[in-house]
């Protein structure tokens, strides 16, 4: 049986799930509301050979499920002025925080929707349907079953109540945007200085890293035996990049952060789980 789904927002990501989903497909984006954006949008509708809609209610009309694709700070209004039909699945996909997602749910609860958790663990474009999702809440089973039936090829449910999938999701950003944000910090003042090849080969020159839990338990050991001699050491980083005008916002942050375990005290146990104990009940005065 073919499914009718709705998709609100018609952005990046529904551009590349669409080519390869399977089912009567009508779409709503804020956009075509703007005249100015309009024609522009009408034309990605047509390009992507889905029906556009006037309004949010004509796409919803009749779909057995919704993907929400919309930007991050609409992903709340949008769930709240959904009008979704009883029964009908809202898949929120959007990169938010737990409470949103929970804000969110609520609202589409209460107008008899089921709503479901979803993060896209993976950038849209290339991999399209083939992008990593990960859903929650009591509705997960349900939904895994729809988005693989309608083309999605890796779906796992994670046990756990709706804002469980967006806490991996947003928890995993802080390392890896963070580590673009380091990368911008770093090569931008060594190319400043004139020395980026020498810092690039000194980077390649250090250990591999090993998986993300050795590593964990290796840097949290570093910081709590030494922070306090690494955050002396950062503010000198902090003066460097200063002179050189390129900006030292992390670095500063970096600073705080080794003084502030540092400063704990604290005889690192062996195993990244007790020294989290450890730090989780000094973690107010972090």
């Amino acid at each position: 049986m073919e499914r009718n789904i709705a998709l609100i927002g018609f952005g990046e990501a529904a551009m590349a799930f669409v080519p390869s989903l399977r089912g009567s497909l009508r779409a709503y984006d804020v956009k075509t509301a703007r005249p100015e954006l309009a024609s522009a949008k009408q034309a990605d509708y047509a390009a992507h050979r889905v029906e556009g809609c006037d309004t949010a209610g004509a796409a919803l009309t009749g779909a057995q499920a919704a993907l929400s694709l919309v930007t991050a700070d609409q992903a709340l209004a949008a769930a709240e002025g959904a009008e979704v039909a009883a029964g009908s699945l809202w898949f929120d996909m959007n990169s938010v925080a737990p409470d949103t997602k929970r804000a969110a749910a609520a609202a589409i609860e209460a107008k008899g929707g089921r709503y479901v958790d979803v993060a896209i663990m993976s950038p849209v474009d290339p991999a399209g349907v083939a992008a990593p999702l990960l859903v929650s809440g009591p509705h997960a089973a349900d939904g895994a079953i729809l988005l693989r039936d309608i083309g999605f090829g890796r779906v796992r449910v994670v046990a756990g109540p709706v804002g469980h999938a967006s806490s991996i999701k947003m928890l995993r950003s802080v390392m890896v945007k963070g580590i673009e944000a380091l990368t911008a910090e770093c090569v931008l003042a060594a190319s400043r200085a004139g020395v980026l090849d020498e810092v690039l080969a000194s980077l390649d020159a250090s250990p591999p890293p090993s998986d993300w839990a050795s590593r964990a338990d290796y840097n949290l050991d570093r910081m709590m035996v030494h922070g306090l001699r690494r955050a002396a050491e950062m503010e000198e980083v902090v003066k460097t990049l200063d002179a050189l005008g390129s900006g030292s916002a992390l670095t500063r942050a970096t600073v705080e952060r080794q003084r502030a375990i540092g400063a704990l005290g604290l005889s690192p146990s062996a195993g990244l789980t007790t020294k989290l104990a450890l730090l989780d009940r000094e973690a107010r005065r972090l």
